[in-house]
């Protein structure tokens, strides 16, 4: 996925896909939101986001899970099980 708001630069924040002009990564914005975090409380606690910066975020996480491949092992044992 591309965006022109979600910046990936080795540079920054080790590489992690970042909100572009800041080091607010999109991980952060994943993981506030999943705890329970508004989009009103994100755009207060981080001055420099707009709603269109969570947008892309949570786009960017969604596109990001849509092209991972699951691959699931028959019979596969289970740790901690006999």
């Amino acid at each position: 996925m591309t965006t022109e708001r979600i910046e990936i630069n080795p540079a920054i924040m080790m590489g992690k896909p970042v909100i572009r002009g800041t080091r607010i990564t999109v991980e952060l914005i994943l993981r506030k939101l999943a705890e329970g975090a508004n989009e009103g409380e994100l755009l207060e606690d981080y001055p420099h986001l707009t709603t269109e910066d969570i947008l892309a975020a949570v786009g960017y996480g969604a596109a990001s899970l849509a092209h991972e491949e699951v691959v699931l092992l028959p019979d596969a044992p289970i740790p901690g099980k006999p």
